[in-house]
């Protein structure tokens, strides 16, 4: 029978192949943007702001905004994916790098909280210990092994599988760099979500059909521990997915969640397997900046490892960001999102829905 799905096509339907050919996607900053960035950075300190009170007012740019506005025009209407690279990382203290992204994010869109703490930048590194303790965990009844939550998994030097975050548009400040390890990889959701109809349309149709997630950890908080989501989503035409298996796995360990039936987990199988055949694989060097849009692409990153004593140590400065002419998403995403209508606040982790769930 004939799939009632149809693939998508435009620039954000790509291949790691596509993005190597055509690096037009990759923005390196001007001498005198830098320039620039480090005025605004001074204007800023000299006024009393730091990171988390910046603003464009006490902030200003002129000639960065022309590219951070090309930059946002490519992440909604385009691939969905900008590097920025040049900045001068090492000249730089780590609060007056927090100040510029933060500074930068602020001529992006808005910036919304990470947790229910009110997070608003996250230090992504290597903490190590007592992660589940500290970030949220689950007993698994079956073997009572540890299960860590999204956030706990953040903080750790594992493997991140393919996910989106829940906002916009997510980026990544690198600053160090590990002394092995930790590749980025990401994926267009749309090419995936096109070799799937291809192969197999049965299994596609699932992954447009609800499929419930925990708040465990990052996503704590709300009506209920769970929440049933579709991974593919459309409204008006434009594509959304939504997806971290761990959500899904947490889920099932909670015992009043319906089960996962073997087809949907083929489902997931397959969108995993896909998106590493067509991802592209990226080193963040210092001073790259890592912008995604989350409704379009996947991104994933390998395991790494630190040397301390020499200094390579992985720390990258996260942001969400919630864009200013973002698109319209399906009503049923409104139990992630808020807000679902098009160039509306939303995403992010609402600290006044949030509460404390033990299991």
């Amino acid at each position: 029978m004939e799939s009632t799905f149809k693939p998508f096509s435009g620039p954000f339907v790509w291949s790691g192949s596509d993005l190597a050919a055509d690096d037009t996607w990759v923005i390196a900053l001007s001498n005198s943007e830098i320039r620039e960035i480090d005025g605004a950075l001074t204007a800023a300190k000299s006024g009393g702001a730091t990171w988390q009170t910046v603003g464009r007012e006490n902030f200003p740019l002129e000639r960065v905004t022309h590219t951070l506005s090309s930059a946002a025009g490519e992440l909604e209407n385009g691939r969905g994916v900008v590097k920025l690279t040049g900045l001068p990382v090492t000249k730089y203290t780590e609060d007056d790098l927090r100040l510029i992204w933060m500074g930068l994010g602020r001529y992006l869109g808005t910036p919304v909280n990470q947790d229910c703490g009110g997070q608003m930048m996250r230090d992504i590194r290597d903490e190590a210990h007592a992660l589940g303790e500290r970030y949220g965990r689950l007993t698994n009844p079956a073997d009572g092994a540890e299960f860590l939550s999204s956030k706990a998994r953040t903080y750790s030097n594992g493997e991140l599988r393919y996910h989106t975050d829940r906002t916009d548009v997510v980026g990544l400040l690198s600053v160090r760099t590990s002394k092995s390890g930790g590749l980025s990889k990401i994926a267009s959701s749309a090419a995936v979500h096109n070799t799937i109809l291809e192969r197999r349309p049965d299994l596609l149709e699932l992954l447009y059909q609800p499929i419930y997630r925990s708040r465990l950890g990052e996503e704590q908080g709300g009506e209920a521990m769970v929440y049933p989501l579709p991974v593919f989503g459309v409204r008006d035409g434009k594509l959304t997915s939504h997806y971290s298996r761990t959500y899904i796995e947490a889920a099932q360990l909670l015992p009043d969640t319906p089960r996962m039936r073997d087809e949907q987990w083929q489902a997931l199988d397959l969108l995993a397997a896909v998106s590493d055949e067509l991802c592209c694989p990226m080193t963040l060097e210092p001073g790259d900046m890592q912008l995604l849009n989350n409704h379009v692409v996947y991104h994933a990153r390998a395991a790494f490892k630190d040397d301390p004593g020499s200094g390579r140590q992985r720390l990258l400065f996260r942001l969400w960001l919630c864009m200013p002419r973002n698109r319209a998403l399906p009503e049923d995403h409104a139990v992630l999102w808020g807000s679902v209508e098009a160039d509306s606040l939303r995403g992010g982790i609402q600290v006044e829905d949030c509460r404390t769930v033990r299991i």
